[in-house]
């Protein structure tokens, strides 16, 4: 369906829960809050699934938004989620019954009842904007945590990503009133003392490799240990790798307890595919920016990854 139809789906409807994916990001965190906030102003019942995994950097954004222990909704709606593997554990005993999916994921895997897809957006609040200006629903606290998720989706309008439908969406959530230059402090512009020392590290660490035009950078446990970071200073490790001079592509690779590394691949999407990368692996996401989970020792998962890449760029052509 479209967004005029997934807001008459949400008049039409009651008794709201709203699911965020694993490891949330700003996109996920903010679009679940604007929609309860937006669901709320048209009185009715919504809260937030809790998701322990939320820093607390956007925990905040939920205050006074989760679900109270027992409560059971009869419309599920999950936010910026293309697959149920994404899902917390909390949120598998909805993975049979999510009635709505709003998503801009190219990877979706249509799981839910129904899905609002539009994969050329850059973020999911993109959509919820829309949705939420349909229902005749905004006001300064839902615009905030929207545009939380639109310009972090996009770091900062400085992505390949950005298109001209993602500043309007900007614009239109700045005309709440909304306090933008906070918003862009808090995000953009402050790093902890941690996450510089382990930025450090990261360029110690990091391999170069296409003639410096690939860079691969492990975030091992025992480099977090040494900076004394947590996951709260991790956010967005990619993207800082894609700062240095010559380098198209990136790829992080943290490792995590249990022999799992999760990879996050950034690309310049017209040279190389992220998607098809991290397929390789069994992952996915946007042609410029996906990720993977595989099991293995930091260098077994560099290795997997630079063959992928390789693979990749050894194709004839992007499509």
């Amino acid at each position: 369906m479209d967004y005029r139809e997934a807001a008459e789906f949400l008049r039409d409807h009651d008794n709201y829960l709203i699911l965020t994916h694993k490891r949330p990001d700003g996109d996920t965190i903010g679009c679940a809050a604007g929609l309860c906030r937006a669901l709320r102003k048209l009185g009715k019942t919504a809260y937030v699934l809790p998701n322990e995994d939320a820093t607390a950097l956007m925990a905040g954004y939920l205050d006074g938004l989760t679900a109270p222990g027992g409560f059971a909704p009869d419309t599920v709606v999950s936010v910026d989620i293309a697959a149920l593997s994404l899902l917390p554990d909390n949120a598998q005993p909805y993975r049979d019954r999510i009635d709505l999916a709003v998503d801009h994921h190219p990877s979706q895997e249509f799981f839910a009842r129904e899905t609002c897809l539009e994969a050329d957006k850059a973020a999911c609040g993109e959509i919820i904007w829309k949705i939420c200006t349909e229902l005749d629903a905004m006001d300064a606290g839902i615009a905030a945590p929207l545009y939380v998720a639109v310009s972090t989706d996009c770091g900062c309008f400085v992505y390949a990503n950005t298109t001209p439908h993602t500043h309007r969406a900007a614009a239109a959530l700045m005309e709440q009133g909304i306090p933008v230059q906070a918003l862009n402090k808090r995000h953009f512009r402050t790093k902890s003392m941690r996450r510089m020392k382990l930025e450090g590290l990261i360029l110690q660490n990091m391999h170069l490799y296409h003639g410096g035009t690939v860079a691969v950078a492990p975030i091992s446990l025992d480099m977090m240990a040494q900076a004394g970071a947590t996951s709260e200073d991790t956010d967005d490790l990619a993207a800082f790798l894609g700062q240095i001079e010559g380098v198209l592509h990136t790829a992080t690779i943290r490792e995590h307890e249990g022999g799992e590394c999760r990879i996050s691949v950034r690309t310049r999407a017209d040279l190389l595919n992220a998607t098809r990368v991290c397929a390789r692996l069994g992952g996915g996401g946007h042609r410029a920016a996906s990720g993977c989970t595989v099991k293995g020792t930091v260098a077994e998962a560099e290795r997997a990854i630079l063959a992928a890449i390789d693979d990749q760029l050894a194709q004839p052509a992007q499509d």
